[in-house]
């Protein structure tokens, strides 16, 4: 057996270390050092071929999954849970990971798809966890609540009860006899993330687990906790709004660039069959700063609006605010308007806002924020039937963006009007679908087509 020895670990990033630090030289945090056991290696099952094969010899295997009919929720998993697999839901606290989880169980159970579900909760006692389900429709006896911290009494549980879908709320609370440190430390959530696995990969049984979120973002562990789970994903959003979006992160079963729009109401989670509505307002006469521009989650095309302020700075330094977007692509785009359009900008104070709280790290809407920022800045209105699409360069040429016909199928369904975008887009596209694209080579060309 290994020999134990104390260590100071960082509870960021791992970074291991004899004596205590105030701040980690691996990642720059500061009082991240806890100290904890070395040398306790986790008891891994021995899993795998037993020896290499040829491609021609490995057979395909289609994989069997929960269908929940939470469309949203299927979607972004890959068409379902894949059964036997592992996965990790991250969010904010009070986010409203818990009811997802639970709205899936109640899906579940309803179809009769699962005997038994076994629902291990540290955090909320049995009779929270029962007042929940009740209100948001659950009364199968199949539905197992078992409110428990320590994973040895958790791991006799699933083997007593044998479900074929488990819940841990959540794997930070969860903590092992085998070592002395405290709960949602790093060699914690290792060891008993390395226990879970290996149980649910035996038994097969199908695993959702539930994981805090640092104040970076992160799922707590830091990545210890995502390179072992089949499927990572993260539940966003403003815990004060109404409206959550779930994103993949990591699906080996699954693309991981869908997301799924959901409302929060008093029974639960309501799914958002059209989130264009919710990030658009169709009000848009007499007011200046506001374009609509058309982003890609995944297979879906999703409808934005970008408001701009342009303000007289009465400083000296003009101030950048941006939200949804990256202030440096802001900063960016304010400095091409300056150079080429030979207008002062940089001196106000801009503000950049996507509406519906969506962060957008795609450029496709380079050319709709440049035109709501000249927008706010001469005090003219863009017309409302009118979409911008395209990425801008340094030197202020307007380039395509990648699935140019998906975003214009969708926006010729919408009964959009007009599609400012490039060359390319429009000597491609402008035959195949009842709208009018107007392609442009520089984002001067605005000028011309839009503020006349």
């Amino acid at each position: 057996m290994a020999k134990v020895k104390k260590m100071f670990v960082c509870q960021s990033c791992g970074f291991n270390t004899a004596k205590w630090l105030g701040k980690c030289p691996e990642c720059g945090q500061w009082n991240s050092f806890l100290e904890e056991e070395q040398g306790k290696a986790a008891q891994v099952v021995g899993q795998g071929s037993s020896y290499p094969k040829r491609l021609s010899e490995v057979s395909e295997v289609s994989y069997q999954r929960f269908v929940t009919d939470l469309n949203e929720f299927d979607r972004v998993v890959g068409g379902g849970i894949t059964r036997g697999s592992l996965s990790l839901i991250g969010g904010e606290p009070g986010i409203g990971k818990s009811t997802l989880l639970m709205e899936v169980c109640g899906r579940l159970l309803s179809k009769d798809q699962v005997d038994k579900i076994l629902y291990v909760s540290g955090e909320e006692s049995e009779s929270q966890i029962a007042d929940r389900s009740k209100r948001m429709g659950i009364s199968s006896d199949n539905f197992l609540i078992y409110h428990q911290n320590s994973w040895e009494k958790i791991k006799s549980a699933i083997k007593e009860e044998k479900p074929s879908f488990l819940v841990i709320d959540s794997i930070q609370t969860t903590v092992t006899e085998q070592l002395d440190s405290a709960a949602g430390t790093l060699s914690q959530i290792r060891e008993v993330t390395y226990e879970l696995m290996n149980v649910a990969k035996a038994s097969g049984i199908t695993t959702m687990v539930i994981g805090h979120v640092t104040k970076e973002g992160n799922i707590a562990g830091p990545k210890v906790l995502e390179h072992m789970v089949d499927t990572v994903v993260y539940f966003e959003g403003d815990q004060w709004g109404q409206y959550r979006i779930l994103r993949a992160i990591k699906n080996r079963f699954g693309n991981t660039n869908e997301v799924g729009i959901f409302e929060m109401a008093d029974n639960g989670l309501n799914e958002v069959r059209d989130p264009s509505s919710y990030f658009l307002d169709e009000n848009m006469e007499d007011s200046y700063g506001r374009s609509i521009s058309c982003i890609v989650e995944g297979t879906r095309a999703i409808f934005v609006e970008l408001q701009a302020l342009v303000v007289e700075n009465k400083f000296g330094n003009g101030r950048r605010t941006a939200q949804g977007v990256d202030n440096n692509r802001v900063a960016l785009l304010v400095a091409v308007i300056d150079k080429y359009f030979d207008i002062p900008i940089s001196y106000n104070d801009i503000y950049v806002n996507v509406v519906g709280g969506l962060k957008i790290t795609s450029r496709e809407t380079d050319l709709s924020i440049i035109a709501s920022l000249l927008s706010s800045y001469k005090g003219v209105s863009l017309p409302s039937d009118t979409v911008f699409l395209g990425e801008v360069g340094l030197t202020g040429e307007v380039r395509s963006v990648p699935q140019m016909e998906i975003r214009i199928k969708e926006i010729a369904q919408m009964n959009y009007r007009r599609v400012i975008t490039t060359v390319k887009t429009a000597n491609e596209l402008g035959d195949k679908f009842d709208l009018e694209l107007i392609g442009i080579k520089k984002a001067t060309d605005l000028d011309k087509v839009v503020f006349l």
